[in-house]
């Protein structure tokens, strides 16, 4: 006889598909692998609860009704953590599946929250700023109401369709709820600094990204599988999706030598064999909406820029929506390294072809988990009311300067002034959170590859996430007696 769940990963597998199905369906390829009491894999893998809301606000002289989901997937730990997406297509089970993804991501990088996710159903091109401010106060007093939005319980963040100033006006109305509580600025994170915030917030998903691969690269034994060279340098990279995630994270590449040889967005693709000028494109798509109509020397433009994800390149790196790479066209893409910068760009049967055919994939838990990290540090910035190296950085400052002064003595030398200033320099807030971030990504990393190469039972970079974040939510519920 089958066991329970071997039965349900069979089950899943004949399913009609979806973004909650592929999650499902890695959760259960990854719990035949964690030894578990009978029941505890399937309470960890179903949401705890999802709050709909459906409020009126009354605009243009007409009242509007809006429809809004909140996820908790698990909230052991607790906050439970995860963003807030404003989108016209968005359905619960996204939702759903999205906190999913967030529990396992702030299991694997060891954070101390639980998931959840949220969305409004609606299309913020349709609104004016002063409308969208009102929407998302009303959409805030909703979750309040409900425990949905609290520095304590369930903390949100930017996602698709919103942003720092969304956050402010989340925080804001809060605040205006609850007054006593002193840490109300840690209701939400991902506000601007001025707000609350933290430096290095905003680059922080494009700058995981990049540790990411710098870490692929130099983990010789999981990179020698590919057929990559040693370094990034002169490495092609697609990149589909020049939103924040996507834009930082071709910027931080470049810098490390890679080509970004084309860039995916809504309307098309542009490529350049021999590199886009990022900050160009940027400043393009900003004021365009797209990439078409990007000028400049060998600059190619095409409206097809699905099947540019099929073009030939060193890294894949799909930084937009769930599920651009399918059983459809899995088998066409030409690519040796995958990087989700994405959340589920990949379908669980893509998955499944992608291995087969040897392309490796760092998957989006830990791929795309920059932004919660430094998330996890803002939201300590603000309950602790502190900000981060306040109480070190002169003391650094001291000391580097007494020891500078000690080798300039001890072997009769003299060091540069641009070489005194750079060592002495106490740590900014943003050197610490950069610090902190790669510290993270390189740390889970290691326990991934290590894992991998431990285990012949875990064949992926995956599969090791997912084991590794089940075996952390597993042994918390279990220390709490469930």
């Amino acid at each position: 006889m089958q066991s329970l769940k071997t039965s349900n990963l069979n089950e899943a597998a004949s399913g009609c598909g979806g973004f909650l199905y592929d999650v499902d369906a890695m959760f259960r390829r990854a719990a035949e692998l964690v030894p578990m009491q009978e029941g505890l894999a399937e309470k960890i893998r179903i949401c705890n609860e999802t709050y709909i809301t459906r409020f009126g606000v009354r605009l243009r002289g007409r009242m509007y009704t809006f429809e809004g989901w909140r996820a908790v997937h698990t909230n052991h730990p607790a906050p439970a953590k995860g963003g807030i997406r404003y989108a016209p297509n968005v359905d619960q089970d996204e939702v759903e599946a999205l906190a999913a993804l967030m529990s396992y991501k702030c299991a694997l990088m060891e954070l101390p929250f639980g998931g959840s996710k949220g969305a409004l159903k609606i299309n913020v091109s349709e609104w004016a700023d002063a409308e969208l401010e009102k929407i998302t106060r009303r959409f805030s007093q909703e979750l309040s109401r409900q425990n949905f939005l609290s520095p304590a319980i369930n903390v949100p963040a930017p996602d698709v369709g919103t942003s720092e100033r969304t956050m402010v006006w989340m925080a804001n109305e809060y605040l205006r709820m609850h007054p006593e509580d002193i840490n109300a600025a840690g209701c939400v994170t991902g506000k601007p600094v001025a707000a609350g915030g933290i430096e290095g917030r905003v680059e922080a998903t494009g700058r995981g990204v990049q540790y990411a691969i710098r870490e692929f690269f130099a983990t010789e034994r999981d990179r020698s599988k590919t057929r990559l060279p040693k370094t990034l340098k002169g490495c092609r990279v697609i990149v589909q999706g020049l939103g924040n995630v996507g834009y930082h994270a071709a910027k931080f590449l470049a810098e490390d030598g890679c080509k970004i040889i084309a860039v995916i967005e809504r309307d098309g693709v542009v490529r350049k064999a021999d590199g886009l000028d990022i900050e160009k494109l940027k400043a393009h798509v900003d004021a365009t909406g797209g990439v078409k109509g990007f000028e400049g020397r060998n600059v190619h433009y095409d409206k097809d820029g699905a099947g540019a994800l099929e073009s030939a390149c060193d890294i894949l790196i799909p930084a937009a929506m769930e599920s651009v790479i399918h059983s459809g066209n899995a088998r066409r893409i030409k690519t040796q390294l995958i990087v989700e910068a994405a959340n589920g760009p990949a379908t669980y049967e893509a998955d499944k072809i992608l291995n087969q055919m040897g392309v490796t994939i760092i998957p989006d838990l830990f791929a795309n988990a920059g932004g919660v990290t430094v998330s996890y540090f803002e939201w300590v910035k603000n309950i602790t009311h502190m900000p981060f190296g306040l109480m070190q950085r002169r003391q650094r400052e001291h000391e580097q300067a007494r020891l500078i002064e000690g080798l300039e003595k001890a072997l009769n030398i003299t060091f540069s002034a641009e070489h005194k200033l750079a060592f002495a320099t106490g740590g900014t807030e943003l050197d610490l959170v950069r610090s902190g971030l790669e510290e993270k990504m390189r740390a889970a990393y290691a326990r991934m590859s290590d894992l991998m190469a431990e285990n012949p039972a875990i064949p992926d970079l995956r599969t090791a996430a997912y084991v590794l974040a089940l075996t952390r939510i597993k042994g918390q519920y279990e220390a709490i007696g469930i």
